[in-house]
C-alpha cells in the first residue's frame, strides 16, 4: 500500500452519498460528482451513480487524473459495489476496482458474507517482499468496502467512530474523532455539516517501514466533513481534506443531491 491507496481509499469513501432510506423505492438512482485539488490545482475528477431496487444497491464509478497530474503519470480508475441495505449500514457482497496509473494496470475483486471477506484476488498479483505485513483471516473479519463504508444513518453517532476497511489488498482502520461543525454550501446542499478528525491506521497488507505509510499514520490534522440527507436520513461525506509534503489534497462534493 503506498500514500496513493490511502488516498484512493478516502476518495472512494465520499462515494455512496445520499443512498440508504432510498431503498424503500424501487429502482431509485442517485449522480454524485467530485473534484480532487492538490494546493488549489485541479488533480483528479470522480463521477459516481447509485441504484437502488428494493432492498439491493449498487454503486458504480469512475475516476479520472487531470490538470498537472496527467502530466506525472495519466491515472483512471472504475469501482463498483452491490450488495443489501441492512439496518445500520450497507452490506457489501461484492466489491471490484480496475485502475490504470501509466502502463501499469491492476484489478482487484472481492466478495464479503455478512461482513466477512469470502474470497479476495488481485490481477496481476502484487511481488510479496519480505518487509510486507500479510493480511490475516483475522484482519478479514467484520470489515466493509471502500464505497459503502461511511454512509451513518442519522440516528447515529457519526463520530467518533471507527472504521475498518478492507479495500482487496489492505486492511485499515479510518478513526473518526468529533471536531464541530461547519457551514458547507454546494449543488443541492447548502448547511452545517459534522466535521471530524482523521486517524489513518493501517493493519496489513503494506511493507512496513515505509515513508509514504509512516506519514499518513502519523498525520493529525486530516478532515472529514458529513452533511446530512434530509431526504434519505443519513449523513454522507461532502468534504476530505489530507496534507502532503506537497500540500493539502482536498475532496469537494460539487454534487450533494438536488
Amino acid at each position: 500500500m503506498n500514500w496513493r491507496t490511502g488516498l484512493l481509499t478516502l476518495m472512494a469513501c465520499t462515494a455512496p452519498m445520499l443512498s440508504m432510506g432510498a431503498a424503500q423505492s424501487a429502482e431509485m438512482s442517485h449522480k454524485t460528482e467530485y473534484s480532487i485539488s492538490l494546493s488549489g490545482l485541479p488533480i483528479a475528477r470522480a463521477s459516481f451513480d447509485t441504484e437502488f431496487d428494493a432492498d439491493r444497491y449498487r454503486i458504480s464509478g469512475s475516476m479520472n487524473s487531470a490538470g498537472l497530474a496527467d502530466i506525472f503519470a495519466k491515472t483512471s480508475g472504475e469501482t463498483s459495489v452491490s450488495g443489501v441495505v441492512g439496518r445500520d449500514r450497507l452490506n457489501a457482497s461484492q466489491y471490484q476496482a480496475n485502475y490504470q496509473t501509466g502502463k501499469k494496470r491492476r484489478a482487484i475483486s472481492v466478495r464479503f458474507r455478512n461482513g466477512d471477506v469470502v474470497s479476495a484476488s488481485m490481477t496481476p498479483p502484487r511481488k510479496i517482499p519480505k518487509n510486507w505485513v500479510p493480511v490475516t483471516k483475522a484482519d478479514m473479519r467484520d470489515v466493509v468496502d471502500p464505497l459503502s463504508g461511511l454512509i451513518f444513518p442519522a440516528d447515529t453517532k457519526v463520530c467518533p467512530k471507527s472504521v475498518p476497511i478492507f479495500d482487496g489488498e489492505s486492511r485499515m482502520d479510518i478513526r473518526l474523532s468529533s471536531k464541530g461543525t461547519k457551514p458547507f454550501k454546494t449543488e443541492g446542499f447548502q448547511g452545517d455539516v459534522i466535521v471530524c478528525g482523521i486517524k489513518f491506521m493501517p493493519k496489513s497488507g503494506y511493507r512496513k517501514g515505509r515513508d509514504d505509510v509512516d506519514y499518513l499514520r502519523k498525520l493529525e490534522t486530516m478532515e472529514i466533513w458529513f452533511a446530512k440527507a434530509e431526504a434519505v436520513n443519513v449523513y454522507a461525506p461532502v468534504y476530505v481534506r489530507i496534507p502532503t509534503k506537497l500540500g493539502p489534497v482536498t475532496v469537494w462534493a460539487t454534487r450533494f443531491g438536488g
